[in-house]
């Protein structure tokens, strides 16, 4: 990894972090309008931001409710889900296909944080998988548009 590469995804986690903290009080629990996920889609455009988002859901959890547990769980669901896409995007080629099914992975991945949360804080698992997924789905499809129209500009492929 090049110095470059390493000091964007210093910056993508830092931003995860700091965004997650600013929105606190919904970004962790049963409904987790974690704006900071949007930072998933970086995904679609490089795979070498896998480090960076990574390494900030693991960071900010550190203030999760649930504890270390978070850390485990709420970093493994990050990694599988960026995971599926890097593979997915071999395939795909379509960035607003690959959009979509980002948004759907990790949705449907929030399996892993339900279970999670109903080890911690004994939270029903199916309900709080569903509210868990629809959030993540409403932040992630929100993004979407957002991360389409600042690609035009920046040109997330050609930072890293």
């Amino acid at each position: 990894m090049n110095i470059r590469t390493l000091v964007i995804n210093g910056i993508i986690a830092a931003l995860y972090v700091a965004v997650s903290l600013l929105v606190s009080p919904v970004a962790f629990g049963a409904i987790q309008f974690r704006i900071s996920e949007m930072f998933n889609h970086l995904i679609i455009f490089d795979k070498r931001y896998f480090f960076g988002i990574t390494i900030g859901v693991f960071a900010a959890n550190l203030f999760s409710m649930a504890g270390g547990l978070d850390l485990l769980f709420g970093t493994a669901h990050t990694a599988i889900s960026l995971g599926m896409i890097i593979f997915l995007k071999k395939y795909i080629k379509n960035t607003l296909t690959l959009f979509f099914l980002n948004t759907l992975i990790f949705s449907f991945n929030m399996f892993i944080i339900a279970f999670m949360l109903n080890i911690a804080l004994h939270l029903p698992f199916l309900l709080t998988w569903l509210t868990t997924g629809i959030s993540e789905f409403i932040v992630l499809l929100i993004g979407i548009p957002i991360f389409y129209t600042l690609y035009k500009r920046i040109h997330f492929d050609k930072m890293i």
